[in-house]
């Protein structure tokens, strides 16, 4: 498949139905992680451009709560028919702005419109219910409603999906909403936002871009907004949560995952070790769902070190523009120095490094798996958000899940085994909000996915997702 020449700019916010360049002081450059190149300047929002995306949203939802859902629906299904239609233009822009390859953009491209497709489709079933009436002449019946403007925080990893997320939901149920897309990321973004937008009456659907504390700050302590979602890490997620519990508003927290693999002895290894090298070293290991602590049964584990360490260092390196790239950079020199610091602070501790190639330029991290790990190691309790894998020997299987349960997080894990007993056990015990058994499949558009303990609370997609948007009124009535 050929890749269009793009021309990278920097888009300006989307405001009450009108692209307007952001009237706040302060700029940020934005640059291609694969090569150090500054791509553009990102004009930021400011007080008054946030105070009118809060002003619109307002007016908006008032006449999309009323739109009929069968409508919602339609324009939505127009919106991913276009996003399809330039998903080659979106995913070149997302490689070159966060620097995966143009493979797995044009995969995100594609999740992002199965995503609001599922929602647009959803919007024609939102039900409620009769409850029988405790009197002659009466009736109860259970509604539902929009919950009203939403405020959405996403991040610089998986831009589209995890902005669709927010935007299908929220428009499905009938809410209007206010995203602050990732500053690293804004033009991919933003040629989504756009393919949606024209389908959509104005200000239903609006993004900014700014300041962080200040976007957040503005959005959340307004009275305007009833419900906020963010996907983030866990320090910045608290403060949000915190500040929400202030205002009593709703909030959905996608948090980070630090996701453990349970490998048993009857575990096909070679599959086991194709499929989790592939799911592992994804977006170069930058993904909260991303299988990262692996606990190997003793009796396979040289193997499976052997056989995972060799996929590691046949992993090939470079731009994600480039065909035959497998891995890009990390988003930042920030963030090579921050994945690098874990790596050399956990093999000071004892870890045995397996480690691959990677260009001396740019922001690339060898891809590695750190074998035998100390049990005090950083990189068993810090989120590596990288290309970094470890992995240690169990002897029974209640020694793995106990071992897989001891980290804060809990957002998703991995299974392999033929046992019924070990699937049983794993399923009941292992303290996860998504569990994939044999697969890597932990996050589909139709189920809820969410974590558990400092990986957030409550879901997104799914009917568990559709319900985050929703509100829900009691009414009695006696004739």
């Amino acid at each position: 498949m050929s890749t269009p020449t793009v021309d990278y700019r920097c888009p300006p916010l989307l405001l009450g139905g009108e692209w307007r360049t952001g009237r706040h002081a302060q700029r940020l450059a934005v640059h291609n992680p694969a090569t150090g190149e500054r791509l553009d300047e990102l004009a930021l929002a400011s007080a008054d451009d946030l105070q009118l995306a809060l002003q619109t949203t307002h007016k908006a939802f008032d006449h999309w709560r009323q739109v009929p859902a069968h409508e919602r629906c339609a324009r939505l299904e127009r919106g991913v028919a276009r996003l399809r239609e330039h998903t080659e233009r979106i995913a070149t822009l997302l490689t070159l702005e966060q620097g995966k390859p143009l493979a797995e953009a044009r995969a995100e491209c594609a999740m992002a419109a199965d995503l609001i497709k599922w929602y647009a489709e959803e919007a024609r079933r939102v039900y409620g219910r009769v409850i029988p009436a405790r009197l002659p002449n009466s009736r109860m019946d259970v509604l539902k409603f929009p919950v009203g403007p939403v405020a959405a925080l996403s991040p610089w990893n998986f831009p589209l999906v995890l902005s669709a997320r927010k935007i299908g939901g929220a428009l499905a149920a009938g809410c209007s909403i206010v995203v602050k897309g990732a500053e690293e990321t804004p033009a991919s973004v933003a040629a989504m936002v756009d393919c949606l937008n024209q389908e959509l009456p104005p200000g239903v659907l609006q993004l900014v871009y700014g300041v962080p504390s200040e976007v957040s700050e503005a959005l959340i302590r307004s009275p305007i907004i009833r419900k906020v979602t963010f996907t983030g890490s866990v320090p910045v997620g608290r403060h949000l949560a915190g500040m929400a519990a202030q205002h009593l508003k709703r909030i959905t927290l996608e948090l980070g995952g630090h996701a453990p693999v349970i490998v048993c002895r009857d575990a096909d290894l070679q599959r086991t070790v194709n499929l989790m090298v592939q799911h592992k070293f994804r977006n170069a290991g930058q993904a909260c769902l991303a299988p990262t602590r692996f606990f190997v049964d003793r009796q396979v584990y040289g193997d499976f070190v052997d056989a995972f360490g060799a996929a590691t260092q046949a992993l090939r390196l470079g731009a994600g523009l480039d065909p035959a790239t497998q891995m890009g950079p990390v988003a930042s020199a920030r963030r090579q120095a921050a994945v690098q610091d874990l790596i050399d602070r956990s093999v000071a501790m004892g870890a045995r490094p397996v480690v691959g190639s990677a260009p001396a330029t740019g922001c690339f991290v060898p891809p590695t798996l750190l074998a035998d790990v100390p049990s005090a190691a950083p990189v068993l309790t810090e989120e590596p958000f990288g290309p970094v894998a470890c992995a240690l020997p169990f002897d029974t299987l209640d020694e793995a899940i106990g071992a897989a349960n001891a980290n804060p997080y809990g957002l998703a894990g991995y299974l392999f085994t033929d046992s019924a007993k070990a699937i049983l056990a794993v399923s009941e015990r292992l303290e996860v909000g998504s569990l994939a058994i044999n697969g890597m499949g932990v996050s589909v558009p139709e189920a809820p996915f969410g974590g558990v303990k400092d990986s957030g609370y409550g879901s997104e997609s799914g009917t568990e997702g559709m319900e985050a948007f929703l509100d829900t009124k009691f009414t009695h009535f006696v004739a």
